[in-house]
């Protein structure tokens, strides 16, 4: 290979193996960013789970009182006690009268088909239920998006991986005395940074 022959391959490797580093570099930055976020995902998906649960033992305490007034109540109507019956509907909930009526008014005593409990109506609803779901929603989301980070990072680890082959390639290819050999180093070598250029601009990026 003469002088001038070698001194265009030297110049192509060098620019091959300068790019190369620049975008390695870049690709280990976006995986450590993608991580970061995966973290911060998963640590809000752990709030909202410790928020539902909270919500949801308090709906489970309302459903609790509301269970034992109502149970109250059925003891009375059995035994024909009207003061106690009225004692106990007093002291419903703001959240299970209404839901308490809408079942009497489908007259349960006669009606076969009518629901068996104010419990099991659509309107009863203790405080703490639908907060407990939509803090269940939000985590199942953020749940999904930390997945979705990890991937983007794993994406990015592999594209470093990727670039370091053609560093690998790049610097292999002064090691031949043969030019066809060397050129052939150098183009796959280009073949997979080209691969890899075309990845990292697919890739989404936290600049």
């Amino acid at each position: 290979m003469t002088d001038e022959r070698r001194s265009v391959v030297d110049h192509v490797a060098v620019a091959l193996l300068a790019i190369t580093a620049v975008l390695t570099a870049w690709s280990g930055f976006e995986a450590s960013k993608w991580s970061g976020e995966m973290s911060i995902s998963f640590s809000r998906a752990s709030t909202q789970r410790i928020e539902a649960s909270r919500e949801a033992t308090t709906a489970e305490a309302a459903r609790a009182v509301d269970l034992q007034v109502f149970g109250i109540w059925l003891e009375a109507t059995s035994e024909n006690n009207r003061a106690l019956e009225e004692f106990a509907r007093a002291r419903f909930t703001d959240h299970f009268a209404p839901a308490f009526e809408e079942w009497i008014a489908t007259r349960p005593l006669k009606n076969p088909d009518a629901p068996r409990s104010p419990f099991a109506m659509d309107s009863y609803v203790p405080p703490g239920e639908v907060e407990a779901q939509e803090a269940d929603a939000r985590a199942d989301d953020y749940f999904a998006d930390a997945l979705a980070n990890n991937q983007r990072g794993d994406n990015y680890t592999l594209l470093t991986v990727l670039f370091a082959l053609v560093l690998f390639f790049g610097a292999l290819s002064n090691r031949f005395g043969s030019e066809r050999k060397t050129w052939t180093i150098l183009v796959g070598a280009g073949v997979l940074l080209l691969a890899g250029v075309g990845l990292l601009i697919a890739f989404p990026k936290i600049i």
